[in-house]
């Protein structure tokens, strides 16, 4: 019997149809997902699915454009030379020094420690870390060693251990103060250095401003940039976590609408008289009732993703929760596998190195309590252009301008990291 060439077509679209829709529907719930953007540049991220603060990935997506994931980001230029070692003969001795109190701290350490063994000539021995609990950790235990190293190469040799004629001996220990000058290092440090060739750095805190002050030659300050923005990195498996986590938020906050916020809030120092007001001078610290008022106040969106430096959730936090519903400690966002390494009692390090990270790639940074922390987020959002920086004031007024907030660092100009952009 003759079959109509027309029913042939018509069988085929309706079997097309229905081809077309199953592979619609198993898109749709299992498969990567196209988003259309006109953008070139795309990387690789994870949909996540939020139910009762627990979060599970379910699929791998698409290629969003990285113009969407990072937001307020200027562009800058860094201009620092990197200068040049003297090729010496032999050794010109060594520098030792201990990272201490947190990754805030560990920063400028480095920093000041790099610039005096330059200064001096001498090789700078990599340092231990000396956590708040008392527990000693080897550098590579937190920071990548190789990257250290190479980023520091013709500025300073860094080595792993102290020759064995050096092991045995006491260096002289030398009290430092942070941000030292090229005059303390000449006056103070070398004289010493000098007789023995071993010293010790005990890097002090009188004061934690990261403000510019006076410059320093182009050497002297081409070095303290490289240190400061290049040589410390985490270790790649904890970079990879630190990552997947801002991944994993960014991606909430576009499917929301909202920004990925993430705010410096230590409620361990809000009772402290630290945070009370001092003559009617800003206050150092906010609580979760006036940083959600001062969000409010800016027009944030209830739907922007919140990032806490807390590392687990309790009733102080509620007011935050009740303005914006997607917010997240490190006990809600550390992947379960992972959250054992890093939320054991002492590894404090490694929860202040998460935030740290966090902290200076999200959208929007706001510090609830100043301090260092503040100002090395500060510095790390300066150089990568993530300039979105807003403080809490007690008294927000009529304006409702995130600029009218943005941090001084920024406004003025006044911070250390613009002395290393053009």
């Amino acid at each position: 019997m003759a079959v109509d060439p027309r029913q042939l077509v018509a069988g085929f679209l309706t079997i097309s149809m229905f081809v077309m829709v199953g592979n619609m529907i198993k898109r749709d719930h299992f498969d990567t997902i196209e988003v259309s953007l006109s953008d070139s540049s795309r990387v690789q991220v994870d949909v996540i699915k939020v139910e009762e603060k627990k979060i599970t990935q379910v699929a791998k997506i698409s290629t969003i454009p990285v113009k969407t994931i990072v937001s307020n980001k200027e562009i800058v230029r860094q201009c620092w030379v990197k200068p040049l070692r003297k090729p010496v003969a032999s050794t010109e001795g060594f520098v030792t020094f201990s990272l201490t109190t947190g990754p805030e701290f560990h920063i400028s350490q480095v920093t000041d420690a790099v610039v005096i063994a330059s200064q001096l000539g001498a090789s700078l021995v990599l340092p231990t870390i000396r956590g708040n609990e008392g527990l000693k950790r080897n550098f590579h235990d937190i920071y990548d060693a190789q990257k250290f190293t190479a980023s520091l190469d013709g500025i300073v040799e860094v080595i792993r251990e102290l020759p064995p004629e050096y092991a045995s001996k006491k260096p002289t220990i030398i009290r430092v103060p942070n941000r030292v000058t090229k005059e303390f290092i000449s006056k103070t440090i070398e004289p010493i250095f000098e007789t023995n060739k071993f010293v010790h750095l005990s890097i002090v805190f009188p004061s934690i401003t990261l403000k510019k002050r006076e410059a320093q030659n182009g050497d002297f300050n081409g070095v303290a940039c490289q240190a400061m923005f290049q040589s410390l990195q985490l270790r790649s498996d904890l970079l990879e976590v630190a990552e997947t986590i801002i991944e994993k938020l960014k991606v909430l906050s576009i499917e929301n609408g909202g920004q990925l916020v993430a705010i410096d809030f230590r409620s361990d120092m809000l009772n402290k008289k630290s945070c009370m007001v001092v003559r009617g001078r800003r206050k150092s610290c906010y609580n979760a009732s006036e940083v959600a008022e001062f969000l409010k106040k800016l027009r944030f969106n209830a739907n922007s993703v919140v990032y806490l430096t807390e590392t687990w959730w309790h009733g102080e936090l509620n007011p935050l929760k009740e303005a914006f519903p997607r917010i997240y400690t490190k006990d809600d966002i550390i992947p379960a596998e992972k959250k054992r390494q890093f939320l054991q009692v002492g590894n404090r390090d490694l929860q202040k190195a998460l935030d740290f990270h966090i902290c200076s790639n999200s959208d929007t940074f706001v510090p609830a309590i100043s301090g260092l922390f503040y100002g090395n987020v500060a510095g790390r959002r300066i150089i990568s252009g993530r300039t979105q920086i807003l403080v809490p004031s007690q008294v927000v007024g009529s304006s409702t301008a995130p600029s009218d907030f943005m941090s001084a660092y920024v406004s003025k100009k006044s911070h250390l990291a613009y002395s290393c952009l053009c």
